[in-house]
């Protein structure tokens, strides 16, 4: 169970204990829903901290219950889950956990600015980026990754679900492995094919381009159905780090539209990518 569950179950019990109802509760707190305290417990949405600290004194816990509800929320707003693959398993790199967090969103935000997104990747490259994984037992999982990252690519094509990607120029020129001179060209033009599709917005940074955020890693905003059901990931080197807290997701959003005007769209970027392509695309023997 991870805090998030942990936290669910811990504000069910607490209502249960003071005897009220979903929507007493509710009216305590003030600025929040019946519905939404059923989401709550069910795991569904996270409350803020705010709403966390009334839902405590609105049930009259003690304030060591307190302190310990409030220790718990504001670890179920950052949970980290640390990489620990074993010899040939397949899960080792999270595909069917991502698929899942990929289905259940209305819209996949995703910002890289060091390799091209795994849902934009072509077969190939993708082979070569997990083959970079340091983690134990990569090797021998590598077919099922790279097989469950192409899985994963179907969703491109449901049109009712959006896909927005912000890639670094950098991130377009990066090498995995020694034949990326033949492997680059072929991804370039993947990348630029796929930025036609309708529900597919794809902006690139330019090497160039004025610098109005900051951001050393990349990060994945997932929009569920409704506002609260918005959790941003990160993907580290050791272990994936999923925020719900949304202050934390606010500073994710405005730096998203910081780098949305940093990018180029459209047939702009479409040039920049045939240009790169051009640039390292070799003859063929």
């Amino acid at each position: 169970m991870g805090e998030r569950e942990r936290l669910a179950a811990e504000l069910r019990r607490l209502r249960d204990q003071a005897g009220l109802s979903g929507r007493r509760l509710a009216e305590g707190i003030g600025d929040i829903s019946q519905s939404k305290v059923s989401r709550i417990e069910a795991g569904g949405a996270m409350p803020t901290l705010p709403q966390v600290e009334r839902w405590a004194d609105v049930t009259g816990v003690s304030p060591g219950q307190r302190r310990s509800l409030l220790r718990l929320a504001e670890r179920a707003f950052t949970e980290i889950h640390a990489y620990r693959a074993s010899p040939g398993d397949p899960s080792s790199h999270r595909q069917e956990e991502v698929r899942t967090r990929e289905a259940g969103a209305r819209r996949v935000r995703t910002f890289q600015p060091a390799v091209v997104p795994g849902l934009l990747q072509t077969a190939q490259y993708a082979r070569q980026v997990f083959a970079l994984s340091p983690l134990p037992g990569a090797a021998e999982g590598l077919p099922s990754a790279v097989a469950g990252r192409m899985d994963r690519q179907l969703a491109l094509y449901e049109q009712d679900r959006g896909f927005e990607f912000l890639i670094a120029e950098a991130a377009l020129r990066w090498r995995p492995g020694p034949d990326a001179d033949r492997l680059l060209p072929a991804q370039l033009d993947r990348v630029a094919s796929l930025s036609t599709l309708d529900n597919v917005s794809i902006g690139i940074v330019p090497d160039g381009a004025e610098a109005l955020a900051f951001v050393s890693h990349a990060f994945v905003i997932y929009e569920g159905q409704d506002v609260d059901d918005t959790v941003v990931t990160i993907e580290a080197v050791h272990a994936a780090i999923t925020v719900h807290d949304p202050d934390s997701i606010a500073v994710y959003e405005r730096t998203w539209s910081a780098l949305t005007r940093m990018a180029v769209f459209g047939d702009e970027a479409r040039g920049l990518l045939t240009g790169l392509a051009t640039r390292v695309r070799i003859p063929v023997e």
